[in-house]
């Protein structure tokens, strides 16, 4: 009896022991869940704040981007619109000097036929009334001397050269032969001076100064033209006003000649509003500078380019008392002038 109470005390003590571990099994779980939530939740809150600041860092940069581009593309549409324009005025300009040549075309041809006429019944004349025609046209004679078309009656010449890379790299040594060709038709003359198209003198400190004419002043243009390198925009309507402000002078004849191959300007009738500006006619009609220019063929450059500087010197040269020469090509003679019974060819070989 004795031994069954005691095991039965014991199985009693042990059962008890079981549920007391069992509960404090169950306590510890609890506390260790309580305790490691909240540094989970806690980690998990920082990972979440570092992924959002860094979405909103990605997020400003391409905003930034964004701008960037719109600011480009605004500026590229603007710079289109604007060449667009200059394309339909270049157009534009394009289809009046077509125009203008099919007309000169017909006046040429007309001008053939009455000039052949004229010239039968001068031979039908008798000597009588050759002779009274020769005394009549002496009285009437201009007294402006002229060597192919082209007025030598100045004093002081200018000469200004396109120093683009289109006239460097393709008609610069045509280009200096013109330039010897041009002071060969003047034998002697009071000064000298050779600018760019932006009207900077090639030889430099001679600003506002004549180069004394000499045999050997002459041999150092040309000879120094060979290396000249200048900045050039290709629009000889600013050096042209240059020039004029910086070298005329009331007791002066001057010529101005300009040898080119394009014209980049906005627009034509603005460069010669602005030359006709400066080059103003005194009490005698007389311009203060005659302006003369001879053109070169099309090289590397833009077509429209090369026809937009033939329309401008034309005009240029008709309203300033001058002459224009378009060298249609530099592998023969293009144009010719006639000194003293002497043929010398402008441009060619």
């Amino acid at each position: 009896m004795k031994l069954l109470r005691r095991e039965t005390q014991v199985f009693t003590l042990s059962f008890l022991d079981c549920i007391c571990c069992g509960f404090g099994a169950i306590i510890l779980l609890l506390v260790l869940t309580e305790f490691g939530s909240p540094v989970v939740f806690e980690k998990s809150r920082k990972d979440l704040k570092q992924q959002v600041l860094k979405l909103q860092a990605t997020l400003f940069e391409i905003r930034g981007e964004s701008e960037r581009l719109n600011r480009a593309m605004q500026g590229r549409v603007a710079t289109l619109s604007k060449e667009q324009l200059n394309l339909a005025r270049a157009r534009g300009e394009l289809s009046s000097v077509q125009g203008q040549f099919s007309d000169s075309k017909s006046d040429a041809a007309v001008s053939s036929i009455v000039e052949s006429e004229l010239t039968a019944a001068y031979q039908s004349l008798s000597e009588d009334m050759a002779k009274l025609l020769a005394k009549s046209r002496e009285r009437r004679k201009i007294l402006t001397d002229a060597v192919g078309g082209i007025p030598v009656d100045s004093e002081y010449i200018i000469i200004l050269i396109d120093t683009s890379g289109s006239m460097l790299s393709g008609h610069w040594e045509t280009a200096q032969g013109v330039l010897r060709e041009i002071l060969s038709i003047y034998p002697k003359v009071k000064g000298i001076q050779v600018i760019d198209d932006n009207g900077k003198e090639m030889l430099s400190g001679t600003r506002g100064q004549w180069l004394q004419d000499s045999p050997g002043m002459r041999d150092r243009l040309v000879e120094t033209m060979k290396n000249w390198r200048a900045f050039s925009d290709s629009n000889p309507a600013d050096g042209i006003e240059i020039a004029i402000r910086n070298y005329y002078s009331e007791d002066k004849r001057i010529s101005l000649y300009v040898l080119g191959d394009e014209f980049t300007g906005d627009s034509i009738q603005q460069a010669l509003d602005a030359v006709r500006k400066v080059n103003h006619s005194d009490q005698r009609g007389r311009r203060r500078f005659r302006i003369h220019a001879v053109g070169f063929s099309e090289g590397q450059m833009a077509p429209f380019t090369n026809i937009r500087f033939a329309a401008l010197m034309r005009y240029m040269c008709e309203q300033n008392d001058g002459t224009f020469v378009g060298l249609t090509s530099e592998k023969s003679c293009a144009a010719s002038i006639s000194i003293g019974g002497t043929t010398t060819c402008l441009g060619g070989d």
